[in-house]
């Protein structure tokens, strides 16, 4: 490995890491990831990367790793450099900087998907990718103006596993539920009301989209009426609902299995 010391912390190529906040990209798509884990889950899954940043423990455990990509430029610092680059206290000992992959198109998606509908927390977004990785479902799509799975945030929460995952981000949801249903998928949408399909008792296609909605408001009804059922998770009578991120990995758990 070259490692290239950092014997300036206001070197140009390290404004990145200071820069690029939760969900904050460049022109070139870069990203931060953060903490050794994150860092290898995406160097395995062939991640495009333009630096990592790291001390000499981490280049010294991950040193065969590191040989089997070619990276640019492999900066080696102290922890407490690293801490004034980034500009606030860390709990790791490593960052990268990479370029996002890009979206998939619909038509190339999988035949599970998982669809978000003005979901507003990063956390959110990364918790639930991880379970979508690691319970199959392959296909994420979310709007524009929701946190990007490859924020930050979103990233650190998903360990990585974002990577796993193809997505796609969507102008406007009802011309998008439209395109898949002509592609085969039953549109299903997790929510809470009258008239909806128990989770144990729903029949599961091959070809199925499962809509999220917004932590507080849940699902809007001008969506609702254009899905092709709604599905509720069994609850007590006085808890009204779980956790976004919880709810899809309970519904994928059962889709999954019951497909």
């Amino acid at each position: 490995m070259n490692l290239i010391k950092v014997t300036d912390i206001h070197m140009p190529e390290l404004e990145i890491y200071h820069k690029l906040r939760d969900n904050a990209f460049d022109k070139e798509d870069s990203f931060v990831a953060d903490s050794p884990k994150v860092v290898n889950v995406l160097l395995k899954n062939g991640v495009k990367v333009k630096s990592v940043l790291a001390t000499k423990e981490y280049y010294d455990e991950f040193e065969d790793l590191l040989n089997l990509k070619d990276i640019p430029k492999l900066f080696i610092s102290s922890k407490e450099d690293m801490q004034k680059i980034v500009g606030h206290k860390i709990h790791h000992n490593c960052m990268m900087h990479g370029v996002r992959v890009k979206q998939t198109e619909l038509e190339n998606l999988t035949d599970n998907i998982v669809m978000l509908d003005e979901i507003t927390s990063s956390q959110n977004v990364g918790s639930i990718a991880r379970s979508m990785a690691g319970l199959g479902v392959e296909s994420l799509v979310l709007p524009k103006f929701a946190p990007h799975p490859y924020g930050r945030r979103a990233l650190r929460v998903s360990m990585g596993y974002v990577s796993h995952l193809k997505y796609h981000l969507y102008d406007d949801i009802f011309s998008t539920c439209q395109a898949l249903k002509k592609m085969g998928y039953k549109i299903f949408a997790a929510e809470v009301c009258e008239g909806s399909t128990p989770l144990w008792h729903v029949k599961v296609p091959q070809k199925w989209v499962i809509i999220l909605g917004h932590e507080g408001k849940g699902i809007s009804q001008e969506v609702l009426e254009i899905c092709d059922e709604i599905v509720t998770i069994e609850m007590q009578d006085d808890v009204k609902s779980l956790n976004v991120a919880i709810a899809a990995s309970l519904m994928m758990y059962q889709f999954k299995n019951r497909g």
